[in-house]
């Protein structure tokens, strides 16, 4: 009998070492991955609407209905949707809410905010409406210039040129400000050329005036009227 008392503590021993493993012998369920058509259907004109954590402040705006617009997916290309005219549109702030979302590195928050920001220039009166808030506009396409990366960096060139041709020589008591970083940047080939146009631009809208202010920060800087 005290043989049979010591067999049974080793046999209940043995099983626990053999049932131990089984608990953790499942794999771990794996998550699906997202397909890319899940964040981009050509038929959504609103893809990332339902995102309950937005990536950024534009994206927040953007999601709970503040920027007055759609992208609508085209067959050949994208266009803006406006839930009213664009002349009927308070420039402040949205032009300034546009301006930040220039910074945006993700669809469709590029596309809303270089198109809305060009389309809202582009309405009768703009230029009355934009030169109050070119004060807090600058700083805004300012980080956009500094940004690290290069398709930012281009939309904020484009605004800057596309801001300049509206609002005129009110920019260049600004332009200083936005010089610095386009100066850095002409090191680098890709962008020489077009930022080489984009001053052409800005001393045309802006006038003789103009060419001083750029060949204070770029001194190599050629005038067209030169």
């Amino acid at each position: 009998m005290s043989s049979g008392i010591q067999i049974k503590p080793k046999t209940v021993v043995q099983k626990s070492k053999t049932s131990s493993p089984l608990p953790c012998s499942p794999e771990p369920p794996i998550k699906p991955q997202p397909k890319p058509s899940d964040k981009l259907n050509p038929k959504t004109i609103d893809p990332f609407g339902g995102h309950s954590r937005p990536p950024s402040a534009f994206a927040a705006i953007y999601a709970k209905g503040g920027i007055p617009c759609r992208l609508v997916h085209g067959s050949v290309k994208h266009r803006l949707q406006w839930e009213c005219l664009p002349e009927a549109v308070p420039f402040d702030p949205l032009l300034v809410t546009l301006a930040e979302g220039l910074r945006e590195t993700k669809h469709p928050y590029t596309f809303v905010s270089k198109e809305g920001f060009k389309e809202l220039l582009m309405v009768e009166g703009a230029a009355e409406k934009a030169i109050p808030l070119l004060p807090r506009l600058v700083p805004v396409l300012k980080a956009a210039l500094a940004h690290s990366d290069d398709e930012v960096f281009g939309r904020g060139l484009d605004a800057l040129v596309q801001l300049s041709a509206v609002v005129g020589p009110s920019l260049n008591d600004h332009l200083k400000h936005l010089l610095t970083n386009l100066s850095r940047r002409l090191m680098d080939k890709k962008f020489r050329e077009k930022i080489t146009v984009a001053l052409q631009k800005l001393e045309q809208y802006g006038g003789k005036a103009t060419v001083a202010i750029i060949k204070s920060k770029i001194p190599t800087y050629c005038s067209i009227s030169s």
